[in-house]
């Protein structure tokens, strides 16, 4: 007996995951959404997709590079956070005792003026009662008079200016109440520097970025060369982010004032929750080493911490069905947030145009790093890239 087969007809067929990928790649550079990406993808441990495409520097014509050095933003978030948790790791470091006993200086007050206890794990969820300078109405906002830098400008400050600054506003919310994104990591950089007893820049090289050999990652960019130039969306095409330019990601606030300059001053303070830069391949083999049981970084236990929902039934302004753990966002549930991801996917962004996610149930480490803001970080690119990469144009059912 003879059994027939049939192709399926060209529009049935199924796209592959690269080809789904490229065209949502290529339809951001072909529309101006973006000026340059580097994506990667892991699956099981295994690099399956790598593509660098558009321009790293639009204006001299220098193509993206798979090792080209990226403004990292908030994804200095997840590694500053795991230096955190590798020093609780050594117990050096109480997830929930008062932060004062190493920062004894700094002393934020409620409103009503009552001092509040503040602990390493609300700073590492964002349950601390802070704020930042950019979420803020406009410059006669608490913040902007204090002076409080959000890390991504050229203020000429320390870090220790910082906190004294940060500390002089009165907290938002009793920590531990309700979430705010903030300047929490800024704050946690501060508390790895006295506890591991040196400049965060060198306890986060000896804690995560060294052993697992994240060679260009840090919180100064030696070489202009390999650095991509940013970008900022505009109506025709992205226009080259200047010095001093404030781009605001949210209407009615103020926005970030950036400093692209920043990264090549090693006077400028090490930013914990915005400072650093790095390649994608970098940042893709810290998801790896947390999504594969700490990767010889950080023990089970504490990687399933970091990875656990830690604000209850607190929300996530505009992310529904999102929580939030130690370090970055975790999906409570994906149909509320109208996504194909499985619930306990990791997922955060950057402001200079990144976003990334692991879904340990699929073995899946995604990272795109992009010179774009904000499409980068939080436009269509995001949603459609995620979609290619599941293959999935609606949420699964």
């Amino acid at each position: 007996m003879t059994t027939n087969t049939f192709p399926l007809p060209r529009s049935l067929a199924p796209i592959p995951m690269s080809s789904r990928i490229q065209s949502v790649i290529g339809q951001a550079l072909h529309e101006q959404r973006l000026v340059g990406a580097v994506v990667l993808v892991a699956r099981n441990g295994e690099l399956i997709y790598q593509q660098a495409a558009g321009y790293a520097d639009r204006e001299s014509g220098r193509p993206m590079a798979l090792d080209t050095v990226f403004r990292l933003a908030s994804v200095s978030k997840p590694i500053v956070s795991a230096a955190a948790l590798v020093l609780v790791a050594q117990g050096r470091l109480e997830l929930d005792e008062n932060i004062d006993t190493w920062l004894p200086d700094f002393q934020p007050r409620l409103a009503d003026g009552r001092l509040a206890r503040i602990t390493a794990r609300q700073l590492l969820s964002h349950t601390a009662g802070l704020g930042y300078r950019f979420f803020e109405a406009d410059e006669n906002s608490p913040y902007a008079l204090a002076g409080v830098s959000d890390g991504m400008d050229a203020s000429g400050i320390s870090l220790q200016e910082n906190l004294k600054r940060i500390a002089s506003v009165p907290l938002l919310y009793e920590p531990g109440t309700a979430w705010g994104y903030s300047l929490a990591t800024d704050v946690l950089g501060a508390l790895i520097e006295r506890v591991y007893d040196a400049p965060l820049n060198v306890a986060v090289q000896q804690l995560v970025t060294g052993p697992l050999g994240m060679n260009d990652t840090g919180f100064v960019a030696r070489d202009p060369r390999r650095m991509a130039t940013a970008y900022v969306n505009s109506t025709s095409q992205p226009h080259q982010l200047a010095e001093g330019e404030i781009v605001s990601p949210f209407e009615g606030a103020i926005g970030i004032k950036y400093s692209p300059a920043r990264i090549f001053d090693i006077q400028s303070f090490p930013s914990g929750g915005a400072g650093m830069a790095g390649t994608a391949g970098d940042f893709l083999r810290l998801l790896e080493a947390l999504r594969q049981e700490g990767g010889g970084l950080l023990p089970n236990k504490l990687v399933a911490e970091m990875a656990r929902d830690q604000i209850g039934g607190l929300a996530l302004p505009d992310s529904p069905g999102f929580g939030f753990g130690l370090g970055f966002s975790v999906l409570r549930d994906p149909r509320l947030a109208g996504s194909p991801e499985s619930a306990g996917t990791w997922r955060w962004g950057g402001a200079y145009g990144h976003s990334w996610f692991v879904d340990p149930a699929q073995g899946l480490s995604v990272v795109a790093f992009t010179n774009t803001l904000y499409e980068g970080m939080s436009g269509r690119f995001v949603t459609e890239l995620r979609d290619a990469v599941y293959g999935a144009p609606e949420v699964q059912r």
